[in-house]
């Protein structure tokens, strides 16, 4: 949960039983338990009241959803199956150019446009017009 290895652990307990000393070092861990305890329940409680309050039609709605990172993921990948996603060999691969597009040959034009360059216009034709740009 904290992601506190073994070491640290050993030394934060060192710290701690020098700081506040072997009598109130018992003390002071029962109430840390409480207290994560209580911010548990609380957290529970937040859940279960806001799953009541949206309703059946958001039974399904997971609250880890809202994290940013899923977001992004759902949003950049949309469903796709996200276990086998491999983002270090993707990068790999473009890197090498294996997902590279067929390449465009530039100089034809493409349908139902006109070739680039200085041609003028005939009377009466419109000018292109890039949808990119506007």
């Amino acid at each position: 949960m904290f992601n506190i290895g073994p070491l640290e652990f050993v030394v934060l307990a060192a710290v701690a039983l020098i700081v506040f000393g072997p009598d109130r070092v018992p003390e002071l861990a029962r109430d840390a338990a409480r207290m994560l305890r209580t911010l548990r329940e609380m957290a529970q409680g937040a859940r279960s009241q806001l799953n009541s309050e949206l309703g059946p039609e958001f039974a399904d709605f997971d609250l880890a959803s809202l994290n940013p990172r899923t977001a992004i993921k759902n949003a950049l990948l949309g469903d796709e199956d996200l276990s086998s996603f491999n983002p270090t060999a993707s990068i790999q691969r473009a890197l090498r150019g294996e997902d590279d597009p067929a390449p465009v040959d530039l100089s034809k034009p493409a349908a139902g446009r006109r070739p680039a360059g200085d041609v003028p216009l005939t009377p009466g034709e419109r000018p292109p017009i890039d949808p990119d740009a506007t």
